[in-house]
C-alpha cells in the first residue's frame, strides 16, 4: 500500500522590523510605545470631592458614558484588533495593531479604575447592568460587531476596517464629549486628562487603520470603488441614526443633546478623512462647544507634579548609564 504524499509544511516567518514592509508602520509603531501610559499613573483620588457636587442626574449621565466607553473598548481589544490584524499580510502591521488593541484593553480598565474611585461596588454594578441591557447601545456594538466577524474577501475586509475607524474615531466621541466638557470647567480633571489620554491613542489609532483601509481600497476597480465607498457611507448612516438616538436618551436629560450630536458629527467627518473620504455632515470647529474642542487637542499640555500627570509625560525608553564625561561641564 502507497503512502499518501505528504502536505509540504508551511514557512513560518519571524518579523523582521530592520526591512520595513511599508512607509509608515514602524513610524506608527515608535508612536504608540512613546504614548504608552497606565492608569494608576494618575491620582484619581483628587476627584472625589467634585464628585460630591454634581447633582445625580449629571453623575447618572458620566457612569453611564463610561460604562459605555468600556463596552466599545472592550470589543475592539477583544474582536475588532484581533480579527482585522489576521487579515494583514505584513507581521509588522499585524504587531502595530496588538499594540493598539493591547492598549484598547488599557482604556477599559482606566474606567474601571475611575468607577471604583468615584462609586459604590453596588453602583459599579448597576452601571454594567445598563451596559448590557440599554438596547440602542447594543445594536450599535451588534453593527460593528457583526463586520469584523464576516471578513472572507477584500471588500468585506474594506468595510471591517472602515467600522473600525467609524468606532475609533466616531463612534467613542459621544461617551468623550461629558468628561471633557466638566473637565473644561474644573471638575473631575484628573478623570478628564484619562480621556484626553484615549483620545491622544484612539487619534492614532484611526488615522492608521484608516491608511490601511486606504490601501486595500486601491486595489479594487473604479467601479467597485465606487460601490464600496456608498455601502461604506451606508454603514455610518446605520451607525449615526442609532447615534442620534443614543444620544438624545442620554443626554436630554441635561440638555445637552444638540451640543452632543454636532460633536459627533464633527468626529464622523473626521472619521472619513481618515478613510480619505470626503466629509459628510459638515459640521466645523465653530459649532462645535469650544470648552470641549479644547480637550480634543492633543499638544503637550504641562501640569504640575502635585496635580495630574500631563499627557507630555513620556516613559524613558532610551537609558545609559552616566559617564564621568557627563560631568564635565
Amino acid at each position: 500500500m502507497r503512502n499518501k504524499p505528504s502536505k509540504p509544511q508551511p514557512l513560518f516567518e519571524a518579523v523582521n522590523w530592520n526591512r520595513p514592509d511599508d512607509a509608515y508602520t514602524k513610524m506608527f509603531w515608535d508612536q504608540n510605545v512613546r504614548q504608552f501610559w497606565v492608569d494608576e499613573e494618575i491620582p484619581l483620588a483628587d476627584d472625589k470631592l467634585p464628585w460630591m457636587t454634581l447633582r445625580a442626574e449629571e453623575k447618572r449621565v458620566y457612569e453611564h458614558v463610561l460604562g459605555a466607553l468600556t463596552l466599545l473598548d472592550t470589543e475592539q481589544g477583544s474582536v475588532g484588533m484581533p480579527l482585522l490584524s489576521q487579515h494583514m499580510e505584513s507581521a509588522q502591521v499585524r504587531a502595530v495593531m496588538g499594540f493598539m488593541g493591547a492598549m484598547e484593553h488599557m482604556h477599559a480598565k482606566s474606567y474601571s479604575s475611575i468607577f471604583s474611585t468615584l462609586c459604590t461596588s453596588t453602583r459599579i454594578e448597576e452601571i454594567f447592568e445598563w451596559v448590557r441591557h440599554n438596547r440602542l447601545l447594543q445594536e450599535k456594538l451588534a453593527l460593528v460587531h457583526e463586520h469584523y466577524c464576516n471578513i472572507w474577501g477584500q471588500k468585506s475586509l474594506y468595510l471591517a476596517l472602515c467600522t473600525s475607524v467609524f468606532l475609533e474615531s466616531y463612534l467613542f466621541y459621544s461617551g468623550f464629549f461629558y468628561p471633557l466638557f466638566l473637565a473644561g470647567q474644573g471638575k473631575l480633571v484628573n478623570s478628564g486628562e484619562i480621556i484626553n489620554l484615549i483620545i491622544r491613542d484612539e487619534s492614532i489609532h484611526g488615522v492608521y487603520v484608516g491608511l490601511l483601509a486606504q490601501q486595500v481600497f486601491e486595489r479594487f476597480s473604479h467601479r467597485a470603488q465606487l460601490e464600496v465607498r456608498q455601502e461604506a457611507l451606508g454603514i455610518l448612516e446605520r451607525l449615526e441614526r442609532l447615534e442620534a438616538r443614543y444620544t438624545a436618551e442620554l443626554y436630554a436629560p441635561i440638555g445637552l443633546e444638540e451640543q452632543v450630536t454636532r460633536f459627533c458629527r464633527y468626529n464622523a467627518d473626521k472619521a472619513l478623512m481618515n478613510l480619505g473620504l470626503e466629509p459628510y455632515f459638515g459640521v466645523g470647529e465653530e459649532q462645535v462647544n469650544p470648552v470641549v474642542l479644547g480637550g480634543l487637542r492633543t499638544e503637550t499640555k504641562n501640569h504640575d507634579f502635585f496635580s495630574t500627570k500631563g499627557n507630555g509625560y513620556v516613559k524613558a525608553i532610551r537609558v545609559e548609564p552616566l559617564r564621568d564625561e557627563d560631568f564635565v561641564f
